[in-house]
């Protein structure tokens, strides 16, 4: 496995940038949440006036053996399907991406089927034609994870020499929720019921297979629970390159924005191998699905939204990206108690 050179963003700056946001013609905090953002950004790009250059949305799509198993309500040819709707610009992330200048990129990583890769938005990536059904066997090997690792680091290094210190993660792969709620429960040690939730909308009865399922691929697979093993064991191909992916943009000191259960499970592994990566990180979106409130618990992180929404894609990155657009702005552009010639003493009477 590569091993990543992460370090932790100088904090050389933030006593200058706590203050320049202090300084604002604003109470002390007004600003909330976006002054936080403002001073991570700041800190990240050890400088007092970050930018936001070219971002980038990546897709990973992969499909799932533990499909075959009736954990989804929808087939696994969805997943193929799909990704030729993001190739045909008709998703829901294609719509926010364009409506706020993120470049997209969909990588095969691992999809039941062909593309034409001669196609500007899609890389490929593919390891194989999805995973192995982890209810009888590891979905893959921890060679093939170690691909997946370096595949996903790959993509974007090139992404960040075209000029891209901003990106985001998305994912598309029938049955990723059963991937991704093992994967919770094994590295956040909850019970299986407090991972699952009904994925592309389970009902009640096909609701408790699914947790059943994961129990007893569980005890099949007898881990030691070491990250790359559990990763290995249940993750999918598009999981495993997400997780390379975020490792790589932490060590290159970009600023790593998170969508929903998936790209958070995704992170789970990532923060395991190297917690640093948690520094360069923002929680853009806490899904409907009923696990990721536990999973940002046990990260002990705060999303920036909360929709009710459920759709994965990386939408609650596109939707979330003018909230950050709006802390690098205030902080560049927002005119000081000095420079808008107000009296400090006489805002704090005012506050």
């Amino acid at each position: 496995m590569k091993t990543h050179q992460i370090t932790a963003p100088s904090n050389s700056m933030e006593a200058v940038l706590k203050h320049k946001i202090d300084l604002k013609t604003k109470p002390l905090g007004a600003l909330g949440e976006l002054e936080k953002i403002a001073l991570q950004i700041g800190l990240i790009q050890n400088t007092t006036s970050p930018v936001l250059n070219n971002p980038h949305l990546l897709i990973f799509a992969a499909d799932h053996g533990i499909t075959k198993e009736g954990v989804s309500a929808y087939p696994q040819e969805v997943t193929y399907q799909m990704v030729l709707n993001f190739l045909n610009g008709g998703a829901a992330i294609n719509i926010f991406c364009k409506q706020n200048n993120i470049a997209i990129k969909i990588i095969d990583a691992g999809v039941n089927g062909t593309f034409d890769h001669q196609h500007s938005t899609i890389i490929d990536a593919k390891i194989r034609m999805g995973t192995t059904n982890f209810l009888y066997a590891p979905a893959m090997t921890i060679t093939e994870a170690d691909e997946c690792l370096q595949k996903g680091s790959d993509i974007v290094n090139q992404t960040f020499k075209n000029g891209c210190n901003i990106i985001g993660f998305g994912e598309m792969g029938i049955g990723n929720t059963t991937a991704a709620s093992a994967i919770m429960s094994i590295i956040c040690k909850l019970p299986v019921e407090n991972c699952v939730g009904r994925g592309t909308g389970l009902n009640d009865n096909e609701l408790p297979k699914k947790i059943e399922t994961i129990k007893n691929a569980i005890v099949t697979n007898k881990l030691t629970a070491t990250p790359m093993e559990t990763l290995a064991t249940f993750g999918g191909f598009e999981i495993a390159q997400m997780c390379g992916a975020m490792l790589q943009a932490a060590e290159n000191k970009m600023v790593i924005l998170i969508d929903g259960f998936i790209a958070t499970a995704a992170f789970l592994i990532a923060n395991s191998i190297h917690p640093l990566v948690k520094e360069y990180a923002i929680f853009c979106h806490q899904s409907n699905e009923q696990g990721h409130a536990n999973m940002l618990h046990y990260l002990n992180v705060k999303p920036l939204l909360s929709l009710n929404m459920r759709l994965g894609e990386g939408t609650g990155v596109a939707i979330a990206y003018p909230i950050i657009e709006a802390a690098v702005a205030f902080l560049n552009d927002m005119a000081s108690f000095e420079s808008a010639g107000v009296s400090t003493k006489e805002i704090k009477e005012l506050a």
